[in-house]
This record gives C-alpha cells, sequence and structure tokens, in this order.
C-alpha cells in the first residue's frame, strides 16, 4: 500500500519469534488479511496476535500501546489488546514489534447485519468511560493529528480533496471541512480518545460491542474526533442515538467532528484507490453521509 513499505512474511515472524519469543516459536502462524494498513498481524496459536509496523510512521504504535493500554483496559466496558510483550528491531526488521492477546469477535458491517441502535450505545459508553480516565501525562496529539486542532490538517485536507473534483461535489465537502474548522474550537480539559474509531478497528460478538482493537490514534485531546463514525459507519438513526447516547455533544464539537469524519475520507480515498477496497467503501459512505448532512 505504501511506496517504502517494508515486507513482512511469514518466514520474518517466525525467525523473530524463534530469536527473542523462543517459548512461543512453535505455535501456528497464520497472517490475518484485514483492514490495517500500517502493521502486518499474524495470529500466533488461538489466543495470541503478532502486530509488526510495515511503515514508519506507525513504528511507535506498539510503545505507545504497551505504556498505556495497560492503564486504561480497567476502566473500559470492553477488551482491549493490551501488549504482553515488545520485541525488538533486529538487522532483518527495522522496527520494535508487539504481542498481544487475539480478541474474539468480529467486525461490524454497514449491511444490518448489527443493530446499529445497539452498537450506538455501546459505543457511546466505552467512549465515556474512555473520557473520565485520568489523562495526565498522556500523549498530546501532534500538529495535524486527529484530536488536536483542525487548522493544521487544513492545507493537506484540500489538497487531497482537490484531487477528487469531477467525481465527488468537493465544495461541498470544503464547506463540512470548513464549518469545522471555524467551529468553536474545545475548550474543556482535554480527554483520552482512541482517535481512529471505525468499523474495522470494532469487535462485536453476539450483537455487542465486545472490543476495540488498533490504537495508534491514542491521544489526550479533543473528543470531537471519536465521533467519525457517526458518519463512516452508521445511518442516519444510529448517528442520532450515538449523538444522543454521548450526551455531552453540543452542535460546535458535531461540527469539528464532521469535519474529522470528511478529512479523513478525503484523504483516505485518492491514496488507496487502488490498494484497500475497504477503505475506499468506507470513505464512500462518509462522503454519501456528509454531503447528505449538507441536503447535497
Amino acid at each position: 500500500m505504501h511506496d517504502d513499505e517494508v515486507e513482512v512474511d511469514e518466514a520474518l515472524v517466525q525467525a523473530l519469534l524463534a530469536d527473542q519469543l523462543p517459548a512461543l516459536a512453535d505455535r501456528s502462524l497464520t497472517r490475518v488479511e484485514a483492514w490495517g494498513t500500517d502493521h502486518a498481524v499474524f495470529r500466533l496459536g488461538d489466543d495470541l496476535s503478532v502486530r509488526l509496523p510495515k511503515i514508519g510512521w506507525a513504528s511507535r504504535q506498539g510503545e505507545k500501546e504497551h505504556r498505556w493500554l495497560a492503564v486504561l483496559a480497567p476502566h473500559l466496558p470492553v477488551e482491549i489488546p493490551v501488549p504482553l510483550a515488545l520485541g525488538e528491531p533486529t538487522t532483518a526488521y527495522p522496527f520494535r514489534w508487539s504481542l498481544s492477546p487475539w480478541l474474539s469477535g468480529a467486525n461490524p458491517t454497514p449491511d444490518g447485519a448489527v443493530d446499529q441502535v445497539r452498537l450506538a450505545q455501546d459505543l457511546a459508553a466505552f467512549v465515556l468511560a474512555l473520557q473520565v480516565v485520568d489523562g495526565a501525562g498522556g500523549p498530546s496529539p501532534s500538529p495535524g493529528q486527529r484530536g488536536g486542532p483542525l487548522e493544521p490538517a487544513d492545507r493537506f485536507t484540500r489538497r487531497r480533496a482537490g484531487q477528487l473534483r469531477g467525481e465527488v461535489d468537493v465544495d461541498g465537502l470544503l464547506a463540512a471541512w470548513d464549518a469545522g474548522r471555524q467551529a468553536r474550537p474545545w475548550d474543556g480539559p482535554p480527554v483520552w480518545v482512541h482517535g481512529d474509531l471505525m468499523d474495522g478497528n470494532l469487535l462485536v460478538l453476539d450483537g455487542h460491542l465486545s472490543g476495540v482493537i488498533d490504537w495508534g490514534g491514542l491521544a489526550v485531546g479533543d473528543p470531537a474526533v471519536d465521533l467519525m463514525l457517526a458518519w463512516s459507519f452508521f445511518d442516519a438513526t444510529g448517528r442520532a442515538e450515538y449523538r444522543a447516547a454521548l450526551g455531552f455533544v453540543d452542535d460546535e464539537m458535531w461540527l469539528r467532528g464532521r469535519a474529522w469524519a470528511t478529512s479523513a475520507a478525503v484523504q483516505a480515498l485518492p491514496y488507496y484507490r487502488d490498494t484497500n477496497p475497504d477503505i475506499v467503501a468506507r470513505s464512500w459512505r462518509a462522503i454519501r453521509a456528509v454531503l447528505a448532512d449538507l441536503g447535497r
């Protein structure tokens, strides 16, 4: 998916395990074909997973998750993949990698198989529980990162949106982006945000939210970013239920959340158009929902 992607295959993972976690080296190893763009994921036996960054921008994710997920996990109503070990780089592989529990469940799909109202309620309960955990010392968003102010992401968002002219209402999308960018910024205390809540990072079991994975966007910042799923996954009913169940979302925050959903979609669509059909489909869902919001 990326020009400078590191190749990760089963032989490499087996070599890393044999060298650094030899007690696990004889377990079965199966590559997981998932939505992920920046990690290769392998299932190790029945109850473990191995995650290896494929690209430099994801190289510190394992360390962040190792530092903070153990702090968050006791306070959350669903499972999260608290790392059990961090592997070291070698001459054959340049990044730290992580060993985590394998969490049961499946990604929800927007085809009606999951009750969206129930999922919206479960997800709101998760977000509310995350926000009340003490964020002292937690990572702040870098400039342009979700969870921070929108303005630093303006130039890149506009450039990516411009690549979609001729196939979508770019002016409408930029109107949604500008409405969020110009909305009153978050003036409350920064809170924990997942930063990348989307259907590919949620797990559902027996009709309920059971787990949340891929915490690379974890930060302490503006909670508006965790509204993005309202447009990228939920239908109008689910979207309204999610907002109502959260209980703290004013109109200004709603505009900022919609702006982040717009930015994520217009950035991902041209970049992953030929390499990740799931991300492309999710991006189009968000674009259609945002434009429908505007009556366009």
